[in-house]
């Protein structure tokens, strides 16, 4: 997949920073940088999605000197070597981050400057995009008990959404059978965060409480440790992937052969270890759904992109950014998100916050 954008020509004549801020249903406030890369009357566009916001207002002031002509693949070699950072990140993972800013804007650029699009050079059609939404029963910055009341104000928006849960260990038995009236697709157990305020400590009982009260749901990041891996068995086909997956060589030392994984592109950094993992994934059969990551910005579009073009009937938790206010409106679309009718770049069109 790679070698058919890799030789594509980019001329960058100037590099931009637009910061961006948004509160969100997660109690945080986000904020995110769009990258702007022009050249020759063309402007291609990419998200920074790092957690900390300090790292976005330093980024606003610095100057990156990009200039030049290249193809694709070179300019993804000079990115090796940028000063992309004016302080160092307080996480390593933060570096494939912005990384993939600047390469998804790069790689919009050079798809408009051939007047084409991220489908055409893969010689892949933009489908309708299925969606989940993602979202918390409680906030973890207060002391209320964990509700429906969300997924209630969300499915009176549209009665058919479904969901992708982060369970807590505070969820009692009586929230878990209400959840059966709910189509909750994934499970994030969040077993892999250390030093957040969402980490959840492995916990057999707790997994097992889940695992079993939603037995259709895919369980996404668990800690397997001596004591939490026995819940797993027989349940491996419904264990999914997201913090370890990086790369082609991360899915290789898993602790088993999964059977989904879910894929954000900005935890793979680069444009061709995005398109080499989506590659040997569906060689080896193993099922894709795209991640969010509160984007602000054409981020998101590009995560609906993709997953249009490669796994748009998944539990794609890639929903309308409206979704993720704290107060989610109504006028939001519906899943699946209807493809770009004139795809331009990696694709824009996917819904009015893109």
């Amino acid at each position: 997949m790679y070698d058919r954008v890799s030789d594509l020509p980019l001329t960058v004549r100037d590099c931009a920073f637009e910061l961006r801020e948004r509160a969100t249903s997660s109690g945080f406030d986000r904020a995110t940088t769009t990258i702007a890369l022009s050249g020759d009357g063309e402007t291609g566009r990419g998200e920074d999605v790092t957690y900390t916001n300090e790292a976005h207002h330093a980024l606003a002031d610095h100057a990156v000197d990009l200039s030049g002509e290249y193809t694709f693949d070179e300019f993804s070699d000079t990115l090796d070597d940028a000063d992309l950072w004016p302080e160092p990140p307080d996480e390593e993972r933060f570096r494939h981050y912005r990384r993939w800013g600047f390469e998804s804007a790069a790689l919009d650029l050079a798809l408009k400057q051939a007047d084409t699009s991220l489908g055409e050079a893969l010689g892949r059609a933009y489908d309708p995009v299925d969606f989940v939404v993602s979202t918390r029963l409680s906030n973890p910055q207060d002391d209320e008990p964990p509700t429906t009341d969300r997924l209630d104000a969300l499915r009176r928006i549209h009665d058919d959404l479904a969901f992708k849960l982060d369970p807590t260990p505070d969820w009692d038995g009586d929230l878990l059978a209400s959840l059966a009236d709910y189509d909750v697709r994934v499970l994030d157990l969040k077993g892999l965060y250390e030093g957040t305020e969402v980490d959840i400590e492995p916990d057999p009982d707790f997994y097992r409480r889940v695992a079993d009260a939603l037995p259709d749901a895919l369980l996404e990041d668990p800690n397997l440790t001596d004591d939490t891996r026995p819940v797993f068995e027989g349940r491996e086909e419904r264990v999914t992937w997201d913090v370890p997956i990086t790369g082609v060589e991360s899915i290789e030392a898993l602790p088993f052969e999964p059977s989904v994984l879910n894929m954000k592109p900005s935890r793979c950094g680069t444009v061709e270890s995005v398109l080499d993992t989506i590659a040997y994934c569906e060689r080896e059969g193993i099922q894709l759904y795209g991640g969010g990551q509160f984007e602000l910005g054409v981020g998101r579009d590009h995560i609906q992109a993709l997953a249009s073009l490669c796994y748009p009937d998944s539990p794609n938790d890639v929903a309308p950014g409206g979704y993720n206010d704290p107060e989610a409106g109504a006028g939001l679309p519906s899943s699946p998100l209807a493809p770009p009718a004139s795809p331009r770049g990696i694709g824009t069109g996917f819904g009015p916050d893109t």
